[in-house]
C-alpha cells in the first residue's frame, strides 16, 4: 500500500509542477531568448539522431514487406505502408524516444545538479520563480519542438524506404510514390503530430520532475536521470496505445 500512496504523491506533484508551468507561460511568460535557446538545443542535439534512426528504420520496414508482398505481386504499395508506418506510429514515438534519450537525461541532470548546489534556492532568494524561470521554456519548447523532429522523422522514414524498395529490389519508382499519396490520408500524418504534442509534453513534464526534486548529492542526480529516462519511455509507449485508439 505504501508503493500506491507514494506514487500517487509523485503523479500529484508532478502534475502541480506543469500546471504552475503553464501557469506562468500564459501569464508571467519568461523572456523569448529562454524558449529560442531550449528550442535550439532540442533540434541540434536530437535532428541528426532522428535522421540516421529514422532513415534505416523506413529501410527496415520496406525490407521486411517486400518479402511478403512480393508474393501477391505487390510490391508498388511498400511506399503506403512505410509512409502509414513512420506517420502513425514510428515516427512520433522513435523520435520521442530519441528526444528522452538526448535532451531528456540532460534535462533532469542539468536542474538536478542546479538543486544539489542550491541554485534553486538561490533563484528563489532573488525573488525569481525557479518553475517560470527553469520549467516553463523547457516545457513550451519541447512540447512543440517534439512534432518538428517528427516530420523531419517521418520524411527520413519515407526517403529510407525509397532507397530499399527502388534501389534494392527494383520497385517502380513512380508507384512507389503514387500509392504512398493514394492510400495514406492527411489525417494520418496529423494523428501522428498530435501524438507528437503530448510526448513531447510527457518529456518535458518528466524530465524537469526529477530533476526539480532531486535529492542525495551528486548519486541523487544520477538516480534522477535514470528514473527520468526509464518512466519518460515507458509512460510514452503506454501513452501511444491510448492515443492510437482515440485518434484512429
Amino acid at each position: 500500500m505504501n508503493w500506491f500512496v507514494k506514487l500517487t504523491e509523485e503523479v500529484g506533484r508532478a502534475s502541480l509542477l506543469a500546471l504552475q508551468a503553464v501557469y506562468f507561460l500564459f501569464r508571467k511568460p519568461p523572456k523569448l531568448k529562454h524558449f529560442v535557446s531550449q528550442f535550439t538545443y532540442i533540434a541540434a542535439e536530437t535532428s541528426l539522431v532522428v535522421l540516421v534512426t529514422s532513415t534505416f528504420t523506413g529501410g527496415v520496414i520496406a525490407l521486411q514487406t517486400y518479402s511478403t508482398f512480393h508474393r501477391f505481386n505487390a510490391e508498388y504499395l511498400i511506399g503506403a505502408v512505410v509512409a502509414l508506418s513512420m506517420g502513425r506510429e514510428l515516427g512520433p514515438v522513435l523520435t520521442s524516444l530519441m528526444v528522452v534519450a538526448r535532451v531528456g537525461s540532460a534535462m533532469t541532470a542539468n536542474i538536478g545538479t542546479m538543486r544539489i548546489t542550491q541554485q534553486i534556492d538561490a533563484l528563489e532568494v532573488m525573488a525569481v520563480n525557479p518553475v517560470r524561470y527553469l520549467v516553463t521554456p523547457r516545457l513550451f519548447s519541447t512540447t512543440i519542438g517534439v512534432p518538428f523532429l517528427t516530420v523531419l522523422s517521418n520524411v527520413a522514414g519515407m526517403f529510407g524506404g525509397w532507397v530499399v524498395a527502388t534501389k534494392l529490389f527494383q520497385v517502380n519508382e513512380y508507384l512507389y510514390w503514387q500509392k504512398m499519396v493514394d492510400l495514406t490520408e492527411f489525417y494520418d500524418i496529423l494523428g501522428g503530430l498530435y501524438k507528437a504534442v503530448v510526448f513531447g509534453f510527457i518529456i518535458a513534464t518528466v524530465s524537469c520532475y526529477f530533476g526539480f526534486y532531486t535529492e542525495g548529492g551528486t548519486e541523487g542526480v544520477g538516480r534522477a536521470t535514470t528514473n527520468s529516462v526509464v518512466t519518460s519511455s515507458m509512460l510514452i509507449l503506454i501513452t501511444d496505445y491510448f492515443l492510437t485508439a482515440i485518434i484512429f
